[in-house]
């Protein structure tokens, strides 16, 4: 803003609150301040508003005749404008910069209390009746509000692809369960005949109904992990070790499966915890898996090697399977969302999981095999900070 034209100590808001007539270079810069779409103040170095145009008006309900010549903290939530004042004297007595020249969000305060985000760049200039500042505001409602419908849809897609993979499994998941729910009635049956027989029980009893409680609660473990997992919640992020949320979400996507399939795991050593939400890295291991388990379903020895390990400053998780690899026209809309060539499901799989990844500050690849080799995916996470690297 160093090339700004050096306006005189009090430039009108409008013709109308002019102490004269402007000047035809006056009456240019009010036009071109009170059409532009953003917020502009200027103050003096006292901090006092000198202009306040159209936008400001609409912005912070308050009109220019009422803001010129009042402290700018007019607009400014408290805790801005207990400090504002300080800033300016400080930068006028030693120069150091702090905002001038550098756009950033801040916070500021509607005429009816309410306080809202905006994106504040400073300009100085320098005046015959001393330094002036020119701020430009943005109102960032409408960007915060788009950001969060993107953000609230992205989080009902990634709910909705889980809820798919879980439909997509159901006849599996209802098979398991079948299990511990058969061998429960079969062990109810067993007393049930021992009593009518007229067999003194108290010595078979307890071990039955052991073996009945561990099935009832096997059965309620499988319940529990498919509500966990398609339950609808806020994404939240820990710092966990990545293995075991793997583990638990190959025995999930293993439930009830009939595949003759081989599974290699080969967990890393010593490795880094990553900032994540279980649930969501869950969701991309539950897809790598049964995309592996239905690539290598052809081959002789079907097999899938799962492997973790660490790499500059990122854990990463590669899923191989030996089927027959990616075909070249499939790959470039292999994660794209609804371009899936199965029969069944909603293509959602590969896309989601790569958004998931990508929000993670990490990302979702893939070897395309091929010649004799099957495909690799690799999701890459980057390793949680240690504490004294925080800040």
């Amino acid at each position: 803003m160093k090339d700004f034209a050096s306006p005189p100590a009090s430039l009108p808001t409008s013709p109308e609150t002019a102490p004269h007539p402007p000047t035809v270079s006056e009456a240019r810069l009010l036009s071109v301040l009170d059409t532009a779409a953003d917020g502009i103040i200027v103050i003096d170095e006292h901090a006092r508003i000198l202009i306040f145009n159209k936008a400001c008006e609409r912005m912070f309900g308050i009109s220019a005749a009422e803001a010129v010549g009042q402290n700018v903290k007019l607009v400014m939530p408290t805790e801005y404008a207990r400090q504002h004042d300080a800033y300016v004297g400080s930068y006028i007595r030693t120069g150091v910069k702090k905002i001038i020249g550098i756009g950033r969000e801040v916070q500021g305060r509607h005429a009816d209390g309410t306080v809202f985000p905006l994106e504040l760049s400073v300009g100085e200039a320098a005046t015959p009746d001393g330094r002036q500042f020119i701020g430009i505001l943005r109102d960032l409602r409408p960007r915060k509000e788009s950001e969060q419908r993107l953000a609230d849809l992205q989080s009902e897609l990634v709910h909705l692809a889980r809820v798919s993979a879980i439909d997509e499994m159901g006849a599996a998941i209802a098979h398991e369960l079948n299990q511990p729910l058969t061998a429960l009635m079969l062990y109810l049956q067993a007393i049930r005949r021992a009593h009518s027989r007229g067999v003194d029980i108290v010595t078979v009893v307890g071990d039955i109904l052991d073996k009945a409680a561990g099935e009832a609660e096997r059965a309620g473990h499988i319940i529990q992990r498919m509500r966990q997992f398609v339950e609808k919640r806020d994404p939240e992020r820990h710092a966990r070790a990545l293995d075991p949320l793997i583990d638990e979400a190959i025995d999930l996507t293993l439930l009830g499966q009939r595949h003759r399939i081989r599974i290699e795991r080969e967990a890393g050593q010593n490795l880094p915890p990553v900032s994540v939400d279980p649930v969501q890295v869950q969701q991309i291991v539950v897809n790598l898996v049964r995309n592996a388990i239905e690539a290598a379903a052809g081959a002789p020895d079907p097999a899938i090697r799962i492997r973790t390990l660490a790499s500059d400053g990122s854990v990463r998780l590669e899923v191989q399977d030996n089927g027959p690899g990616i075909a070249p026209e499939a790959l470039p809309k292999l994660f794209e969302a609804f371009a899936s060539s199965k029969r069944r499901g909603m293509g959602l799989g590969l896309a989601i999981s790569r958004t998931i990844a990508q929000n993670h500050g990490g990302d979702l690849l893939v070897d395309p095999g091929g010649n004799g080799r099957g495909a690799c995916f690799t999701l890459v996470l980057p390793a949680a900070p240690v504490p004294d690297e925080v800040g």
